[in-house]
């Protein structure tokens, strides 16, 4: 059960045109800031938004004229969707009952998705009964009841508080994992995204600007979307051999060899923040000048303008010995070992 689509959308004057291919039992996450059209992707997939262009297909069938019910699509919306005046049962057993099953059977098939969902017993609650973890295991199990060839799941972790969200997230996957049919998870949370997905395809202003494995795109980051995502400086210039232009008077060098339009890319982590202009190792240094300075987890992350701004992470007690304040005047080094470069192309 596997999904073939070109998803055209025009709304005004936003235009959506992907195209998305996902295999038989892989999981693909849709990423993008918003506005970038993922919730309009899902939505065209499941019949909800009419595409103005394109096609979508599950296993060589194209349902574009298909209605909604029609489709053996499961949803998952961001906040469940539950029907408030039925049970957790009877949400459950919603589609078998639309497919032609009668009561009883659709009853059994409830309580078994519910057991599988870890929810046995609480078939008679009311969705006002049910805790947000319990609700959104609900809405899985409503959707995967239908035994749907493909299964989208818009940022259905986004409205749990941060412990729910883990061990829901750790289910979610055991359950993902034993789906048949394709799946497409819709999320701005790139933990999400890294952890339940075998494939990322990141949108930006309606269209694909990076796809792949989630070890490609983190380790080359395309676009500043992509790069603030998985944590990373990015800028584009111009390579010849170890060296890379990035500005008319910054020339950045890196271990890797790259010719033509390229991709500069080190970790905060790796910039080190001077008094003044180091010597010794660094070949990449450049006059800075800090902007802002945050907590980030146990250190501090500031942002350094300059011939390009960067930021950069540094321990509190290294932020006491630079007196770091915004305005103050620094030199920012990086290591060529340390710094990334590939073709842009």
């Amino acid at each position: 059960m596997s999904l073939d689509a070109r998803l055209v959308v025009r709304r005004g004057d936003f235009r959506l045109d992907i195209a998305l291919s996902i295999g038989a039992g892989e999981t693909v996450a849709l990423l993008g800031p918003n506005g970038a059209g993922k919730t309009t992707a899902l939505r065209a997939l499941a019949g909800l938004t009419p595409l103005t262009d394109g096609f979508v297909t599950i296993d060589g069938r194209d349902l574009s004229a298909v209605p909604p019910e029609d489709r053996r699509v499961g949803v998952v919306f961001q906040d469940y969707l539950l029907f408030p005046h039925l049970n957790a049962r009877d949400n459950v057993a919603f589609g078998p009952r639309r497919q032609g099953v009668d009561r009883r059977a659709a009853h059994a098939v409830a309580e078994r998705w519910l057991d599988r969902v870890g929810l046995a017993g609480l078939g008679r609650r009311k969705p006002r009964d049910l805790s947000g973890g319990q609700a959104q295991r609900v809405a899985l199990a409503r959707a995967l009841a239908v035994e749907p060839a493909l299964l989208l799941l818009d940022e259905p972790l986004a409205a749990l508080d941060a412990r729910t969200r883990l061990e829901t997230r750790a289910e979610l996957h055991r359950h993902l994992a034993a789906h048949p049919g394709a799946t497409l998870l819709v999320t701005h949370d790139p933990l999400d995204a890294l952890v339940l997905a075998d494939r990322l395809v990141i949108v930006e202003d309606g269209r694909v600007v990076q796809e792949g494995d989630a070890a490609t795109v983190t380790a080359r980051p395309r676009t500043d979307y992509v790069a603030q995502l998985v944590g990373l400086n990015l800028f584009r210039g111009h390579g010849d051999g170890h060296a890379v232009r990035v500005t008319d008077d910054l020339v950045l060098t890196a271990t890797d060899i790259v010719h033509g339009d390229a991709f500069v890319a080190f970790p905060p982590a790796a910039v080190a923040v001077h008094p003044r202009q180091p010597d010794g190792s660094p070949r990449n240094t450049w006059p800075a000048v800090l902007t802002d300075i945050q907590r980030h987890g146990d250190n501090l992350r500031v942002r350094l303008a300059g011939p390009i701004v960067v930021a950069a992470d540094i321990t509190p007690a290294a932020a006491a010995q630079l007196d770091l304040r915004p305005g103050r005047e620094l030199w920012a080094a990086v290591k060529a070992s340390e710094t990334r470069a590939y073709p842009a192309a």
